[in-house]
C-alpha cells in the first residue's frame, strides 16, 4: 500500500516543554552516535501530542537525532501505528478485522463506524470528532471483537455498544477501557475455572484498564504532564562506581563489579524452589528467603491493593422474583450469565431494585460481588437500570 504525506500541512511544530524534556530523555538511553534509535518513540509522542504526523513533526524530529529527513520518513511511512492524514479531534476508532474478531462480528462493527462516523475509512465525521479504519490483528483474540480507541483495547463489543462507547465519547464522557460484558480480563466468561487462588476482583478494573483509568490518558493526548519523567537508565549508570569517581578500579574492574550486582537467573536451581535469581537462590540455600512482596517498598503486597474506604449498606433485597418473572439482568452493562445468577442469590431480580440503590448501597455491591468487584459503579448499573426500566 502506498502511503504518501497528507496534502495539507500545517506550517510548523514543536514538542511542548514537557514533551520535549521527555523526548531529550529517550535520547539519552542510547549510546553517542546512536541517536537515531529513538526515532519510532519520537515520532508516536509527536503523534500523540499532534493526533497525526505532520511533515513537520517528522522533519522536527530528524533534526533532533541528526538524520536525513527522508531516513525519517521512511520509517514514518513503514509503520502503520503513524497516521499521516487527519484523525478525529476527540478519537480515532481501530476496529480488528483479522480472523477471530472478523468471525466474531468485526463487519459489522465497521457498519456502526460507517454509520456514525463517515461512509469510508480514514475520513473525519462531519464534526470532526471521530475517524476509523480496519486494522490487522491486535493481539487480543480471546476477547474478540475489539477496537483499539486511543491508546486503549474496548474488547467483547457488541454493535449496540460501541455505538454507546462513540455517543459518550462525542458528550466528553470517556468508557472504561478493557472488556464490556462483564468480564474483567481473559478469564471465561461463566468465571475463572483454574488459579481459583488468583481472585481478579484486587482492583476495580484489570491491570491495564485500571492504570489507563488512574492516569487518564486513554482518548486523552500525551502532552508529558501524565506522570513523572523517569530515567531510571541514567540513575542506574550515575551509581557505578565509576560514576561515582572510583579513582582505584579500572574500566574493567568496574563493569565487573556491576555486572556481580545485576541479578542473574539461578544456574541450575529450579525456579519454584529459589525464585528466579542467583541472589535469591543464595537467600533460600541460607534459610531466609525473601518473598517478592517483601521486597517491595511497604513489604508484603498480599491482599487488594486498592481497599475501598467504606463498607456501604446492604441493598433490600426480594426472596424470589415477583410473580416468579425476573426482568433480563444481562441487559444491564458488563453483566453476564454468571453475575445475573450471583445477583439472583443476593435478591436482586428487577431494574427497579438496581435504579433505587443510592451511592451507599452501589459501594456495598462494588465490594460483594465475588470476582467482579467494582462492577456496579464502572459500568453505572443505577443509571442503565433506569434507562431499561423505562423501555420496559
Amino acid at each position: 500500500m502506498l502511503r504518501r504525506l497528507h496534502h495539507e500541512q500545517p506550517e510548523g511544530f514543536a514538542f511542548t516543554p514537557d514533551n520535549q524534556k521527555w523526548a531529550e530523555a529517550q535520547i539519552t538511553k542510547y549510546p553517542e552516535g546512536r541517536q537515531a534509535s529513538a526515532i519510532i518513540p519520537l515520532l508516536w509522542r509527536a503523534q500523540e501530542q499532534e493526533g497525526w504526523l505532520t511533515r513537520p513533526a517528522i522533519e522536527s524530529v530528524a533534526e533532533m537525532l541528526g538524520m536525513a529527513y527522508i531516513r525519517a520518513l521512511e520509517v514514518a511511512t513503514f509503520y502503520f501505528m503513524f497516521q499521516l492524514q487527519p484523525v478525529g479531534s476527540v478519537a480515532h476508532i481501530q476496529v480488528c478485522g483479522t480472523t477471530s474478531c472478523m468471525i466474531c462480528g468485526a463487519e459489522d462493527l465497521m457498519e456502526v463506524c460507517k454509520d456514525k462516523i463517515a461512509p469510508r475509512p480514514h475520513e473525519l465525521s462531519a464534526d470532526g470528532k471521530f475517524s476509523w479504519e480496519e486494522v490487522e490483528c491486535l493481539g487480543a483474540c480471546a476477547n474478540a471483537p475489539m477496537a483499539q480507541i486511543g491508546k486503549d483495547y474496548y474488547e467483547d463489543l457488541t454493535t449496540e455498544r460501541l455505538a454507546e462507547i462513540i455517543d459518550e465519547l462525542a458528550e466528553g464522557k470517556v468508557p472504561v477501557p478493557g472488556p464490556q460484558n462483564g468480564r474483567y480480563a481473559s478469564e471465561p466468561l461463566s468465571g475463572l475455572t483454574s488459579l481459583k487462588d488468583h481472585d481478579s476482583g484486587k482492583t476495580q478494573y484489570n491491570a491495564s484498564a485500571q492504570l489507563a483509568t488512574d492516569i487518564g490518558d486513554t482518548v486523552k493526548r500525551i502532552d508529558g504532564t501524565e506522570v513523572p519523567l523517569l530515567t531510571p537508565w541514567q540513575d542506574r549508570a550515575d551509581k557505578t562506581p565509576a560514576a561515582a569517581g572510583n579513582a582505584d578500579q579500572t574500566p574493567e574492574e568496574s563493569v565487573a563489579q556491576t555486572e556481580a550486582q545485576e541479578p542473574r537467573p539461578a544456574e541450575g536451581k529450579p525456579v519454584d524452589e529459589t525464585g528466579a535469581t542467583e541472589q535469591e537462590a543464595q537467600e533460600v540455600e541460607k534459610g531466609h528467603p525473601q518473598s517478592r512482596g517483601d521486597q517491595q517498598e511497604g513489604g508484603n503486597q498480599e491482599g487488594p491493593r486498592n481497599p475501598r474506604d467504606v463498607t456501604g449498606t446492604r441493598p433490600a433485597g426480594l426472596t424470589e422474583a415477583r410473580d416468579g418473572r425476573p426482568d433480563d439482568l444481562k441487559k444491564l452493562r458488563g453483566v453476564g450469565p454468571k453475575l445475573e445468577a450471583q445477583l439472583h442469590s443476593m435478591g436482586y431480580y428487577h431494574y427497579d431494585q438496581v435504579a433505587a440503590w443510592s451511592e451507599d448501597e452501589v459501594a456495598w455491591i462494588d465490594q460483594n460481588l465475588e470476582g467482579f468487584k467494582g462492577r456496579a459503579s464502572r459500568d453505572g448499573w443505577v443509571d442503565h437500570a433506569k434507562e431499561l426500566g423505562k423501555k420496559g
